[in-house]
This record gives C-alpha cells, structure tokens and sequence, in this order.
C-alpha cells in the first residue's frame, strides 16, 4: 500500500515521499482495519516535514506522518465492539510502558509524567497518512455518519474540548461568569476556538496578522466573532487596553512564544490564559517579570497549556462540531480550503495553504460507498 513517509527523519539530509509499505495484518481479536478515507495536515505536519521534528518507530529510520484522520473500518476483530462500514477516527498518542505513570495506567496518555508516550505520525509510532492502518478499538473513536463531511476536524476541535474542559474545572476556584473571550491567531485552531466560544454564546474577538479581507476575516464574521487585524510589531497588551477589552479567557493559536507572554498581561482579572500552539526555536526576549508576577497574583490570573487529547475530548469535539454545523455551515465548511492527493504532500509548500490542507487518500466521491447506512452514534456534552 501507498504512504507518505519521512525517511532519515532525525538525520541531516531528511527526505520524504511516496513509499510503497506493507498492508496491515490484524493479529488480535480486539484490533481494526480501518481503509483512510482523508488525513488533516497542521503546523506539527509542517514542522516534522521542514524542521525535522518528528521521531520514527525504535529500529527504523522513517515515519509516515499524518495524525488528523477519518476514515472506515473494513475488517474488525471479534472483541473489537465495531463493524465493517463503521465511520471513525483514532487518538494519537499511545501511553508510556513505566507502572509508576499514574495518567498513563488509568487512560490519561495525554498527562504523560514521563514524556516517554508514543504519537502516532509524531513520536514513535507511524501515522495515518497511508491507504490503510490496523489499530487497537480503545484508541478508535466512532464518527457519527452525519459528520462525514467535517470529521477530519475531531483531532484539532479536541484539543479545543480539552482546554474548554480544563478550563471549567480550573475556574471552580471562583464565581466566574465568561462574557468575553480573546482568540489569538486565525488559524484552523484559532476559528475552530472561535466557533466554540461562538457557540458557548461568548462574546469572541479574533486578534490576527491576517488582512482583514482576507478569508480568514471572513470566516470570523461568519460567526458572529469580530476580527481584529494586528499591526505588524503591535504590542498586545497595548492594543487590549486601547481597546477598552478585558477579556476573560485568551486562546493563545499562533504558537508565537512571545505573543504568550504579553497574553499574560492582557488578560483580565481571574481570566485564564490557554496555550495551545508551540514553535520549534531558540527565541529569547526580555520580558517585564516583575509585573507579569505581579499581576498574576494580584489578580488570580491562571495560566495552562494543553496539547493532545482524550477520547472523551474527541468525543465532545464531534458534538460541538454537529453544533457547529448547524449554526455556521458556510464558517465549518471554509475552514478546509485545499484539498490534495497522496502524491502531492512530498512536493507541498506548505505557505501556499490558504487556511487547511486536507489530503484525500479515497476521492470524495467514493466516500458514500464506502460507509454502511447505519444508525448514528450519539454524542452529548455538558457546558
């Protein structure tokens, strides 16, 4: 089967391409096989094509990258709990082996002590950017059929669900009552927090170097949120107190180090500040400590970061992204802008990307032929 794999990915001369691997036996009875209908790409896709990020399995020198999946189960295991023609997506990260990681033993991989978990497509583990892959059923997440035209999106709109969810718990220290919220950054993650918050019924503003025409813009004011074009070399902070903005919580998207710290000084009082992006580097800057410090005592300021997920983030995602659809198709649908072959991932450039690539290893007309007509899941979350 066709995949796209990075080879001599940790070396100095990395390469990545079209690769003929081997297709996937089931060994275990609670294992699927799941035929990859499409693969989102993101920043870390980005980072472990071009910066060389990534890490292969132990014993090999290659990864085939991709974690954002949908695709369909075409053989399950007797004791796997799904069917052939079942429509899923599948976790990323697999926990760590070490007994004393209490997360990892009791199904929270994504609070790995340790950091020696697998990612599949990222760390150790190959990922879904492949004709077919075989998985365990606990790592596979049942997509209802409705969703088969934005379930690509789980993998990301988890990440949101799960700072949304730390969020709520964190501010259980205080009566909070969130009018107001700060996205920074008008990438997929940053529209897909907007959406969110949208649908939470915030007030949303969208802080972004995207020029306020461009579909970016658009898709925010699609929603309701207002778009707020930032100057390049614009201080943050000064721009919120300009503003007149006192904002409850930040959703920090871009993964700009710097932009992260003046979030901290933006954010209003027993507001909370999320971190969802990083960037690779060796960047440095002075930074007014005294005052951060000071603010975030005086005034309960919290600060959290989060990366990957849990089934049930992946869960709730696909019922805020059936909200979603309802209440803003044209905003959900236009998140996706480039769609790609297996082929032309190896040869991408990645700063042609209007918003989202997504790469369709079955054409989308085939998609339907593919899915059984079954009753839909059913996904409920509380707010």
């Amino acid at each position: 089967m066709k995949a796209v794999r990075v080879e001599n990915v940790t070396g100095e001369h990395p390469s990545v391409g079209l690769a003929e691997v081997q297709l996937p036996v089931l060994t275990e009875p609670d294992e699927v096989l799941v035929r990859v209908l499409c693969v989102g790409l993101d920043g870390t896709d980005r980072e472990i094509l071009v910066e060389r990020y990534g890490v292969p399995p132990a014993g090999e020198s290659g990864l085939t990258i991709g974690h954002e999946s949908l695709g369909v189960v075409v053989e399950a295991g007797a004791d796997s709990g799904l069917e052939r023609g079942d429509l899923v997506t599948a976790l990323v990260r697999r926990p760590c082996r070490e007994p004393d990681c209490v997360n990892c033993r009791n199904g929270r991989a994504d609070y790995c002590e340790t950091g020696r978990y697998a990612e599949r497509g990222i760390k150790g583990a190959h990922g879904y950017l492949a004709e077919y892959y075989k998985e365990e059923a606990r790592y596979v997440v049942k997509v209802p059929r409705t969703a088969l035209s934005y379930g690509v999106l789980a993998e990301p709109q988890s990440i949101v669900e799960k700072v949304w969810d730390q969020v709520q718990r964190v501010q259980q220290r205080l009566i909070w009552e969130p009018k107001t919220v700060l996205v920074l950054g008008s990438g997929p993650l940053g529209l897909l927090a907007a959406l969110t918050c949208r649908v939470l019924g915030l007030q949303t503003h969208v802080w972004s170097l995207s020029p306020s025409g461009s579909r970016q813009a658009e898709l925010v004011r699609g929603c309701g949120a207002e778009y707020h074009q930032a100057a390049e070399g614009a201080a943050l902070a000064d721009w919120v107190s300009g503003s007149g903005l006192r904002p409850d919580m930040i959703w920090e998207c871009t993964g700009h180090s710097p932009l992260a710290f003046e979030a901290m000084g933006a954010l209003g009082p027993n507001g909370v500040l999320a971190l969802l992006g990083v960037t690779p580097g060796k960047r440095s800057q002075t930074v007014p400590v005294d005052a951060l410090n000071m603010e975030l005592v005086m005034e309960n300021k919290c600060v959290l970061g989060s990366v990957n997920a849990s089934r049930k983030d992946f869960e709730t995602g696909l019922y805020r992204l059936k909200l979603m659809q309802e209440k803003y198709p044209d905003v959900l649908r236009g998140i996706v802008t480039d769609r790609l072959q297996l082929e032309d991932v190896p040869v991408l450039e990645f700063g042609s990307v209007e918003i989202k690539a997504v790469v369709d290893v079955v054409p989308v007309r085939e998609w339907d032929g593919l899915v059984t007509q079954t009753k839909d899941v059913a996904y409920s979350f509380s707010v």
